[in-house]
């Protein structure tokens, strides 16, 4: 982590896999059995023990998350959502999209973990236009920053400079 900014929602420039939190948030698709991008990295980085216990669970539905444990990573649990994949943006994305992190701040507050680190959803190879998403990201987990440190993980630096005049813009005057 190079470089990171304080707002309602912790906006970090860095790599997901070497936060130290609570639970990490995999960005999963619908089998939980690893991935391409964040999902890939995730896997990899906590050991083959994550994939068993991934089999386990029966996957996942879009707009749902489900819990593991972290194994070989710095966090103690994992996360995983599977976000939707973007079309138009009339077919219920931002709903779906909403959904995936108020589903991992219920598991959260379920387990009563104090941090949790999330990388951007569906921004990726599911196609949701980057600002979109990172306006989604900052709206929706805001209100659940206080009894939880939430951390939004950038892993490029355009990003994280795109999330910083977002968070900006909506955050700032408050």
């Amino acid at each position: 982590m190079d470089i990171s900014k304080k707002y309602p929602v912790t906006l970090v420039c860095g790599d997901i896999t070497k936060i130290k939190a609570d639970a990490i948030v995999n960005a999963a698709n619908e089998t939980l059995l690893g991935g391409g991008g964040v999902d890939g990295a995730i896997h990899a980085a906590a050991g083959p023990r994550l994939l068993e216990e991934c089999r386990t669970l029966g996957g996942c539905r879009t707009g749902e998350a489900k819990l593991t444990k972290g194994y070989d990573l710095p966090a103690k649990y994992v996360i995983h959502t599977v976000g939707p994949i973007y079309t138009d943006g009339a077919r219920g994305e931002r709903a779906l999209l909403e959904s995936c992190y108020r589903s991992c701040m219920d598991i959260a507050k379920r387990e009563g973990f104090r941090s949790v680190a999330f990388p951007l959803i569906s921004a990726g190879v599911y196609g949701y236009p980057r600002d979109e998403a990172i306006e989604v990201a900052l709206t929706t987990l805001a209100p659940y920053a206080g009894d939880t440190a939430v951390t939004l993980v950038l892993y490029s630096r355009p990003t994280y400079e795109a999330a910083c005049r977002i968070a900006g813009r909506l955050f700032e005057n408050d």
